[in-house]
């Protein structure tokens, strides 16, 4: 089984640019993660786009969507901003497609040495592996059915909308 890991930027691919003082975009670091992680899950990489999701838009939104009904793989794990998550997972869950896509992401860049991005796509790949067909945004070492999980900005970890 080969999963097809899909890039669209988010934190967890940032750098700290010191020419400007700000956060952006080189290239992602998700091969390397998988290396350093000695991974041996067969994977194939694509990187669709490297933007912020609160930059994100819908035509950005139809790429990934198209791109996930396009690729023979029926195991999908999206690296992508944690603003907007939710709201890509609600977007890719209404096309019904027969696969299972996992969305996972980090509140710190991979590059700062202690991001949550590595235990995020180490559990997001666990995850997709065991879950049926559908949409799940896996962070902090859980998975979350697409219609139930937001982002507490209080808290910085993500939780269930409705809490047990």
């Amino acid at each position: 089984m080969t999963i097809r890991i899909l890039v669209t930027g988010g934190t967890f691919d940032k750098e700290y640019d010191m020419i400007h003082g700000k956060l952006d975009f080189e290239q992602t670091h998700v091969p390397e993660m998988l290396q350093l992680g000695r991974c041996t899950v067969p994977v194939e990489i694509r990187t669709l786009m490297m933007v912020d999701s609160l930059e994100m838009t819908d035509t950005d939104r139809e790429l990934i969507l198209h791109t996930c009904r396009s690729v023979p793989e029926d195991r999908i794990l999206l690296t992508h901003g944690t603003d907007t998550m939710s709201q890509t997972a609600a977007y890719l869950a209404a096309a019904n497609l027969p696969k299972t896509i996992v969305i996972t992401g980090a509140m710190i860049p991979y590059k700062f040495g202690s991001s949550d991005g590595f235990f995020n796509l180490g559990a997001a790949l666990a995850f997709l592996q065991t879950l049926p067909h559908g949409v799940y945004v896996a962070m902090n070492g859980r998975y979350y059915n697409w219609d139930n999980v937001r982002k507490n900005k209080k808290t910085g970890f993500f939780e269930e909308i409705t809490l047990t």
